[in-house]
């Protein structure tokens, strides 16, 4: 079985992550891509996201009715600073025979040489790396030398080979979040079953 690994806070998930996601298992002919949200960033400690259960709970929400999707626990089971090593090696033990590919955002990307033992993250899943049109330039952020000797030549041409094109989409959930805070609609900008979950447990009130 081919599984995206699709991590990041979701705090809340938007129509945005269910585009990329969806992109991805279209492009990439993945069998699932997992959800994957996280306990605490490393890079976003200091900032207290809404609870993991809810943020699951507006994942599930968020992705019924696609059989291509799915959500894990793993990293709010685990607690703590949530460690993209942590959760690979934790995946590849439970799928030792599937080919995990790891959805990255051109930022994420961008960053992997300052993440925990990155070296060991590309032995454990592949690589897929997110392109808005017109936005991003994945072949330039391969580039820069830190990644580039992360990576070595041959991960470069495979990364840039296999990106995954979406439309430039203007969502984010920090901004939903302050539309929240100040009583403004989030409507079409999150699933309609999400935008009810959060009116109903008052989740960013």
């Amino acid at each position: 079985m081919k599984i995206g690994i699709f991590g990041g806070s979701f705090d809340p998930v938007h129509q945005g992550h269910l585009i990329v996601a969806e992109c991805c298992r279209e492009q990439a002919c993945l069998d699932r891509v997992l959800f994957m949200p996280t306990a605490i960033q490393p890079f976003k400690q200091e900032r207290q996201p809404a609870s993991g259960h809810d943020r699951l709970e507006m994942l599930t929400l968020a992705v019924s009715g696609n059989p291509g999707f799915a959500v894990s626990s793993l990293e709010v089971d685990r607690g703590g600073v949530s460690y993209t090593v942590d959760t690979l090696t934790a995946m590849r033990a439970a799928h030792p025979d599937d080919d995990l590919r790891l959805i990255l955002g051109p930022d994420a990307l961008a960053s992997l040489p300052e993440w925990r033992e990155p070296a060991r993250i590309l032995e454990l899943a592949s690589i897929l790396a997110v392109e808005r049109d017109g936005v991003d330039d994945i072949a330039a952020i391969t580039r820069a030398a830190r990644l580039a000797t992360l990576l070595g030549p041959d991960r470069v041409s495979r990364i840039v080979g296999t990106k995954i094109a979406v439309p430039p989409i203007g969502i984010r959930s920090t901004d939903l979040r302050a539309s929240l805070l100040v009583g403004r609609s989030i409507r079409y900008r999150t699933p309609r079953a999400v935008e009810r979950y959060i009116a109903a447990h008052g989740t960013y009130a």
